[in-house]
């Protein structure tokens, strides 16, 4: 039992580290001896953990992703918030985890990119990921029109507005390369007031 926790233990320390390697290289340069030498460890040992480049990019994601479900998830079992302040908190959330990741989202960019140039569906990838986020987002819409709080509203086109302002964070972080994100910050507080209640 050890040893396949040291597995896993070692395996999550690798992807961290790797990436960090994305994000100071690119996905294109970055090269399995780069991620071995920044985890310390030769492209052999890196060999029994991943099988490719592509394997530990796709791990990163998921790891960055993970980290960003458990925080919306404590957000979300927190029964003292209203569903208005949930929320808010859960756009907050997913705004700064764009502002700390700013590099990642341009090496995504252009990972995206190379994909679509090969003839992958890259809207169905993205669409899978972020799944589980559009459907927090109409939970937390759902509860907060049955306890009054917002108004009777359209759940999925609100749902809608509040993910195309997040897509627009994520456009003007990865191809505007603008640091400071506070005016969608202050347009998704915007459109929450335009559905809140009272």
């Amino acid at each position: 039992m050890a040893i396949v926790v040291e597995h896993d233990k070692r395996k999550h320390e690798i992807l961290q580290k790797s990436l960090d390697v994305f994000i100071d290289e690119g996905y294109e340069d970055a090269t399995f001896q780069k991620i071995a030498d920044r985890c310390g460890i030769t492209r052999t040992t890196l060999y029994i953990y991943f099988k490719n480049k592509h394997e530990i990019f796709l791990g990163s994601i998921k790891e960055l992703l993970s980290e960003l479900e458990q925080t919306l998830l404590q957000i979300i079992k927190d029964q003292n918030k209203t569903s208005e302040q949930t929320l808010r908190d859960i756009l907050m959330a997913i705004t700064n985890a764009l502002e700390n990741n700013k590099k990642l989202f341009n090496v995504l960019l252009n990972y995206l990119i190379q994909l679509k140039k090969s003839g992958v569906d890259t809207n169905e990838r993205v669409r899978r990921r972020v799944v589980k986020l559009r459907h927090v987002l109409s939970t937390v819409l759902i509860k907060g029109i049955q306890d009054k709080e917002f108004k009777e509203i359209n759940v999925k086109d609100m749902n809608e507005l509040l993910y195309s302002l997040l897509e627009a964070s994520i456009f003007r972080i990865a191809v505007l390369n603008q640091d400071n994100i506070s005016d969608i910050r202050s347009s998704l507080n915007t459109a929450i007031d335009s559905i809140t209640a009272h």
